[in-house]
This record gives structure tokens, sequence and C-alpha cells, in this order.
């Protein structure tokens, strides 16, 4: 295995995905007293890079499964489930959030953490294309496996963060503010930055 190519995939990740640390934290903390919750969060992780990675490597032998107008419409996703996340925040502080409630709730589905990764790895694919397209079989297998790893670690990263004292203290106190807030910000920047309905 060529240790440029690694360096060069691990370097290349780490900048696409920073800000996926901070949703990772805040989707662990918002499961923290559930149990599976956290195996829900990685799996989602998981699906939603697996997406990321499958659409780019198409990309890359020239398949468009979404044309690049698309993209920026992905920011419906997060802004949603940000909405949703507000909603649900607003309705269980109205309601004083029965027990029964936060059993049912149980922090993120596999699917809402799947669908704010594409989403918020739209741009990610367009930098990866390129990249692929000029690495080659061998060297697209390389990145893709390294990928793959780095997710591992990122998904180890945000759950770090979210349980550490001051965070999870900070987390509990406002993760459900923050969350929703997060998410809107993610969906309305993709939305904008891609000139979405003309923004």
């Amino acid at each position: 295995m060529d240790l440029g190519i690694v360096g060069q995939a691990v370097g290349l990740f780490a900048v696409t995905n920073i800000d996926d640390l901070v949703v990772l934290a805040l989707f662990f903390a918002q499961g923290s007293d559930h149990r599976g919750s956290a195996r829900r969060v990685v799996l989602g992780q998981y699906l939603g890079f697996a997406a990321i990675l499958a659409v780019a490597v198409a990309a890359a032998f020239g398949a468009t499964f979404l044309p690049g107008a698309a993209l920026p419409y992905l920011g419906l996703l997060p802004l949603a489930l940000g909405l949703k996340a507000a909603w649900q925040a607003w309705r269980d502080r109205r309601d004083g959030g029965t027990e029964e409630e936060d059993e049912r709730s149980g922090g993120p589905g596999p699917l809402e953490v799947a669908a704010v990764t594409f989403a918020n790895g739209g741009d990610n694919i367009g930098v990866y294309v390129p990249v692929f397209a000029t690495a080659g079989i061998g060297g697209m297998s390389v990145y893709a496996v390294v990928f793959l790893a780095l997710v591992g670690v990122w998904c180890a990263a945000g759950r770090y963060f979210a349980t550490r004292p001051v965070v999870a203290a900070a987390l509990a106190r406002w993760g459900h503010v923050l969350l929703p807030l997060v998410l809107v910000a993610i969906g309305l920047l993709i939305l904008v930055e891609g000139g979405a309905f003309g923004l």
C-alpha cells in the first residue's frame, strides 16, 4: 500500500469532514441515556458515508446519479431534520417530557444520521471525484479503505467529546437546542452556497 496515498487520504478526509465531529458529538449526546443509540449513530454514519463514496466513485467513472445542479438541494434533508428536532424539543418542553416519550425517542435513528451525513457530504463528493478519477482503481481502493477506517475514528472522537464531563454537561443542558440549530445551519449553508432556489 502506497504510504503517500494513505497520507493524502487521511488529510483529505480530515479536511472535508471536520464539521462532522460537531454533528456526531451532538448525535451521541442526544442518545446518551438510551441503550443501542451509539450503535445506531455509528451505523448511520457508515451508511451515509458509504453513499457519499458510492456516488463519488461512480462519478469518477463517468456515471452521474445526481446532476451537479441537484447537490445544493441536499440541504433540505438536514434542514427538515433540524426543524423536526426543534419541534420535538419544543413539544417535550411544553409537555414536560414524560419517560415514555424519552424511551420512544431514544436518540437519532440510523437513517436520520445517514441523511445528515450524506447531505453534509455533497461538497465532499465534488472534492473526491477529481481525486478518485486521477488515482486509478488501485489508488481509489486505498482512499476508500482509509476513509472507511477514519469514519470509525471520527465516530470514536465524536463519542469521546460527547462523554467528556464538561462537554457532556453542556450538551445535556443545551443539546436539545444545539442539534436543531446545527442541522438547520448546515441545511441553509448547503442551500445558500449551492445557489439553490436562486439564493
